[in-house]
């Protein structure tokens, strides 16, 4: 690691940024750190150095590979054990508001978050190999930050996100080493669910709520068989449905409540987007093209 992008041990427990930090970190002797908690999560990188961490009331060493997550309001600090060898690490700060954000995008983002809140599980080991994949994400993002190249903000952006989805699909995969199996049957069962339903609330939520499993394990396993979103899938569907709705005779002003749209606009712009012209063009073009066949 050069020796620029290296960054002298500050005992700020608070961001300066608005949506996110990060550091590398090498020291010898350090005060000890005293327990404490933090507004956003925090993402912690271990090289290498006489060290565990306690957190929440546990104690876990630390050997290289881990990554640690600490979630918000989470009491933790890093114990001295020894002072031999250096103490180096990535500290990676990102805040709830910049996470929700990209939830929003698309919810595997959210999968390691949601995983430590509920399981309380906060370190996860790796083989050097796939350490070195995130450690070249982590200098990438610094080399950036201190950088002034062009495109530089845009840049930064997508290396955090990348990060971010790189991190939680390790942690995804170590959970699901055997899951192929059971992630088809779900999305079988998903497709099938979806097509009787289609007038109903298809939320993440109510999905999880009637398949008992996370919402981000649904939109994980959707994807990664149909290629898009469940979302996207959920709107194809319920557009078409419609189409064949209105090709029936259907009144296209009740049409959209028939098929799970809350309301006349959100099914007009679906449908545009869908077929590249408004629900009554498409009548009409049906209709031209009846009457001269």
């Amino acid at each position: 690691m050069r020796r620029n992008l290296q960054t002298k041990f500050s005992t700020r427990q608070y961001m300066l940024s608005r949506d996110f930090e990060i550091y590398y970190y090498q020291d010898q002797h350090l005060p000890q750190v005293e327990n404490h908690s933090h507004t956003y999560y925090e993402f912690y990188f271990f090289l290498e150095g006489n060290r565990c961490m306690e957190i929440g009331g546990g104690t876990y060493p630390l050997k290289y590979g881990d990554i640690v997550l600490i979630p918000p309001g989470v009491l933790h600090r890093a114990v001295i054990q020894g002072e031999d060898v250096p103490y180096r690490r990535f500290v990676f700060w990102i805040t709830e508001e910049y996470c929700s954000r990209l939830v929003q995008e698309a919810p595997e983002y959210g999968y390691l978050m949601q995983h430590v809140q509920i399981h309380r599980e906060y370190i996860f080991h790796t083989d050097r190999i796939t350490f070195n994949s995130i450690q070249s994400r982590l200098i990438r993002l610094i080399e950036e930050t201190h950088g002034n190249r062009f495109g530089r903000e845009a840049k930064i952006s997508l290396c955090v996100n990348d990060l971010v989805l790189h991190v939680n699909r390790i942690v995804y995969e170590q959970k699901h080493p055997e899951g192929r199996e059971e992630d088809q049957n779900l999305y079988e069962e998903l497709i099938d669910y979806i097509e009787n339903h289609l007038d109903e609330d298809l939320s993440l939520d109510c999905l999880a709520g009637a398949f008992y499993v996370s919402k981000y394990y649904i939109a994980h396993v959707f994807k990664d068989n149909m290629g898009m979103s469940i979302h996207q899938y959920i709107t194809k569907k319920r557009v078409n449905a419609c189409r064949e709705a209105i090709l029936s005779g259907a009144k296209i002003t009740e049409i959209c409540g028939m098929f799970g749209f809350r309301d006349y606009s959100s099914f007009f712009r679906a449908f545009k987007k869908e077929y590249g012209m408004s629900p009554k063009e498409y009548w009409e073009q049906y209709e031209l093209l009846k009457e001269n066949s």
